[in-house]
């Protein structure tokens, strides 16, 4: 059996462990979640998060929307949604609650980058959108920036933009940080 610890950043404040939408993983799982940061070399390791929070996406309302990861740094986590058929409400332009659902999906893995998943959780507790513009076709890009950081508590900000960079929806997510049961 192969031990792996968590190492946690103080100065970045991040979590060298994401785990997004799981109750339990596996010892060996846990061992490549750790891989993100070693002990030597604090340095985030964009590849393995996007890696990572692209496979979680299976068999999950992730995977429904075909929402994608696609960039990740200090404070943000940011992923792309087709817009299509299959986000569309009745009069064929992008569904608000698929344009939330993208939101909170984007804000709750974001805030699994600062929480020790071995001791922690996530729940969403208040998502509110302001739906700007519609679209029909295309694709979006939603990116969830940090407002506030703190223990039992994250703020995040959630913008979702066309392919143009124009403001679709401004969303504003809060999550409340529970300790592992």
């Amino acid at each position: 059996m192969k031990i792996c610890k968590s190492y946690v950043n103080n100065e970045k404040n991040i979590v060298l462990v994401l785990l997004i939408f799981k109750t339990e993983i596996s010892l060996s799982r846990q061992c490549q979640i750790n891989s993100i940061f070693t002990k030597k070399n604090m340095e985030f390791d964009r590849e393995k998060v996007l890696q990572l929070c692209n496979e979680w996406c299976n068999n999950t309302l992730m995977e429904t929307l075909e929402i994608a990861y696609i960039d990740a740094g200090e404070g943000f986590l940011t992923a792309k949604m087709p817009v299509n058929s299959r986000v569309h409400q009745p009069m064929g332009l992008l569904h608000g609650g698929a344009t939330v659902a993208l939101a909170e999906s984007v804000g709750s893995a974001a805030s699994l980058m600062f929480i020790n998943p071995e001791k922690q959780e996530v729940r969403g507790i208040e998502i509110s959108a302001n739906h700007l513009k519609s679209k029909r076709e295309g694709t979006v890009f939603c990116t969830a920036k940090i407002i506030h950081q703190g223990r039992s508590i994250h703020l995040w900000e959630i913008r979702i933009t066309d392919e143009n960079e124009k403001l679709i929806s401004l969303c504003k997510l809060t999550n409340m940080i529970l300790p592992r049961r």
